[in-house]
């Protein structure tokens, strides 16, 4: 695995071009990567379309694969669906151009929240991405159980993402 590793981020690293992480309306970008959060991981997509110079909509889908043992579960604790928007502010900073900054809001099935993440890439349709995200208003209220709590805890993602221009 550490070999396999190696090789992608050598090849990455050697594939260095004029990318651009965020270059406004019609820009589109596909996400695939893990998810982790207290007590799961699974993997999640996530779609932006930009609709102007600093400003995406899109939609993000994770499915939790391993879950800790005691956590009582099905297939509704397992998904989560949200629709998201962004602002790049990548030209805002001042910063390389193919780097991406985003913050934002999603409105889901679980809850409202607020993700910021960050995209590098490494040539014009590759890179890589990491975001943060946590619930702001839960639609269920009070004690939640360990099951509840998935989906609606402070997460972390990472993975791959592509540039669809």
């Amino acid at each position: 695995m550490k070999t396999i590793l190696y090789i992608f981020f050598l090849i990455a690293g050697t594939t260095l071009v004029g990318a651009q992480a965020y270059s406004g309306k019609g820009d589109q970008k596909f996400q695939v990567g893990a998810n982790f959060q207290n007590n799961a991981s699974g993997i999640v997509a996530s779609f932006d379309y930009g609709l102007g110079e600093n400003i995406s909509v899109g939609a993000t889908s994770a499915y939790l694969l391993g879950i800790a043992n005691g956590v009582d579960n099905g297939a509704q604790e397992r998904f989560d669906a949200k629709a998201r928007f962004s602002a790049h502010l990548g030209s805002v900073i001042g910063v390389d151009d193919r780097f991406d900054l985003y913050p934002g809001l999603d409105l889901g099935l679980k809850n409202f929240g607020f993700h910021t993440g960050a995209r590098f890439f490494f040539s014009e349709g590759f890179g890589i991405y990491t975001e943060l995200g946590f619930p702001i208003a839960s639609y269920k209220t009070g004690d939640l159980t360990p099951a509840e709590k998935l989906h609606n805890q402070f997460s972390v993602s990472m993975g791959a993402t592509f540039n669809f221009l």
